[in-house]
């Protein structure tokens, strides 16, 4: 193990793969997911090796890496230059015990299925699955699971990646740390590239997607991993699976307060966390809680969510819980059923869903709870569809209120996380915040992590305006109670989660990273604009 590593020239000499610039080529990819305005490239270019993508690098003067263009950062829009896809990056192939390695263009959806033929599967995969793995690297992405097996960063064991100048790291974790006194060292074909981890702190909570990874021997490869594309492209990645899951279950609970809803979180998040410190085979065992507030189930109704997913949700609901339960293998439905009907009988036999079903009756929710028992699929994804409905539900108000209100109107949404020791502070924030200045908002995300997403519904541009005064003052007070107000979908272009950058970690700490990046693509053809402008 050292600080230095040296660089390699790509496996083959080829020429660059051919760029297309016509319109039809380039239509669909001039936005990602954001909607960010301003869109424009001088056309794509689709390599399917490293040393396609290498030979591109080295002879663009600006490249812009995407993969699904999920970001909803803007991140993945581009700003000029050329569009680097990695859709035809797409071998999977066994990396060892519990390894595999993934081209960056790998939808998560595919290198699941891929797994499951081998009896294995990606744990902390996020929850949208259609993004491809190499966009979950350059993100540090998380999501609903994160509870349980973490962010991305931890699972990733290997990364190739090729810097601007058109040479190779291969990258293996615990190879090269950072010299306390010297930093890193990176030699390659066209000089040495010295330079030191950031030196502000991180915060100490499961989600951070904030510039540049830094701790003071840190391990090199985790300053590409959360990158966004900035220093380098991710052309593959090895990661650790585990064998596939044994039985699963979801419950949809209904609460009829906010606040017995937080205490049914901490109850279940605390039993799950002793399961795993004691591995009790009999223990609750949590991986996800997911959450809905009151307004976020208006529009459910408003849009007919509800109905279409044949559930029903009680007019007094005022917090609704998805909670992902993992049961031991061979858990079937009767089981579960069985289980769930003596749960309170006396004597009943000890299990997870027995504790279960204790835990919710202890908090006067157990009768307001709906089970999707093993093997219930079809149950299980009208729940998972029953919440993405109301993301898909608010992002249409918005989209309705830019055509006939004001086409400045545009997503104005927080993604902040605090040690949830604090995460009753941070919703009586939010809920203070709007309120005095008249916002129509919702919330949901992942509570179990402490990470929601708070959304506002605008009436007009002013709305967005005070809403974007609104997350700033939120992120001040977040990054006070020692968390992050940018959790899992990174930093971009939007010039608002560039601000809680700064915000976050000071002038300073935004030069540090930028003395990072001026040291690893000195010409500043990587990702130009993501994160911060070079100044």
């Amino acid at each position: 193990m050292g600080h230095t590593i040296r660089a390699r020239p790509p496996r083959e000499q080829v020429a660059p793969p051919g760029i297309d610039r016509s319109p039809e080529a380039l239509a669909g990819r001039l936005e990602d997911a954001a909607h960010f305005p301003g869109g424009h490239a001088d056309g794509i270019a689709r390599p399917r090796t490293e040393s396609e993508v290498a030979a591109l690098v080295s002879t663009c003067a600006s490249v812009l890496p995407i993969g699904a263009q999920s970001s909803v950062t803007g991140g993945a829009t581009p700003a000029g230059g050329v569009l680097l896809s990695t859709d035809r990056l797409t071998a999977i192939e066994p990396a060892g015990p519990r390894r595999y390695r993934a081209g960056a263009g790998v939808p998560l959806d595919a290198l699941q299925s891929r797994l499951a033929a081998d009896g294995c599967w990606y744990a902390p995969a996020p929850t949208y699955t259609g993004a491809f793995v190499g966009g979950v690297a350059a993100t540090n992405a998380a999501g609903a699971a994160t509870f349980k097996y973490g962010a991305t960063r931890p699972w990733i064991e290997a990364l190739t990646v090729v810097l601007g100048c058109g040479d190779v790291l291969d990258l293996e974790r615990g190879a090269v740390h950072a010299d306390p006194a010297h930093g890193f060292e990176v030699v390659c074909a066209h000089g040495i590239r010295r330079f030191r981890p950031g030196r502000y702190v991180m915060p100490g909570v499961p989600k951070c997607s904030a510039g540049y990874y830094a701790a003071a021997e840190m391990d090199l490869i985790d300053l590409f991993i959360g990158a966004e594309g900035t220093l380098g492209v991710i052309v593959d990645l090895t990661v650790r699976v585990l064998p596939a899951p044994g039985a699963a279950a979801s419950a949809l609970i209904s609460c009829p307060t906010e606040s017995a809803g937080l205490a049914v979180v901490h109850a279940l998040r605390d039993a799950s966390q002793q399961t795993w410190a004691e591995k009790d085979p009999l223990g609750i065992d949590v991986s996800a809680i997911e959450h809905l507030d009151q307004r976020c189930l208006e529009v459910l109704r408003e849009d007919g969510v509800d109905r279409g997913q044949s559930v029903t949700i009680p007019g007094s609901t005022e917090l609704l819980l998805l909670v992902q339960l993992e049961l031991p293998a061979g858990t079937t439905a009767a089981m579960a059923y069985d289980a769930v009907a003596g749960a309170l009988e006396p004597g009943a036999p000890d299990g997870p869903l027995m504790r279960f079903c204790q835990v919710l009756a202890a908090h006067g929710v157990l009768d307001s709870t709906e089970l999707a028992a093993p093997g219930d699929s079809r149950r299980a994804h009208q729940f998972l569809m029953l919440r993405e409905g109301a993301p898909v539900g608010v992002n249409r108000r918005v989209g309705d209120a830019r055509r006939r209100i004001d086409d400045r109107i545009d997503k104005t949404a927080a993604d902040m996380i605090v040690p949830f020791d604090r995460f009753d502070d941070m919703m009586a924030m939010y809920r203070d915040g709007y309120a005095r200045r008249g916002l129509d908002y919702a919330i949901w995300g992942h509570i179990s992590d402490g990470n929601v997403h708070p959304n506002v519904i605008p009436r007009s541009y002013a709305d967005v305006v005070a809403g974007r005064e609104a997350i700033l003052e939120f992120g001040r007070e977040v990054v006070r109670m020692g968390g992050s107000p940018l959790a899992e979908h990174g930093v971009g272009r939007s010039s608002l989660k560039q601000a809680l950058l700064r915000l976050m970690y000071g002038d300073k700490g935004v030069e540090q990273m930028r003395a990072i990046k001026a040291a690893l693509d000195p010409d500043w053809k990587l990702a130009p604009g993501v994160l911060f402008a070079r100044q």
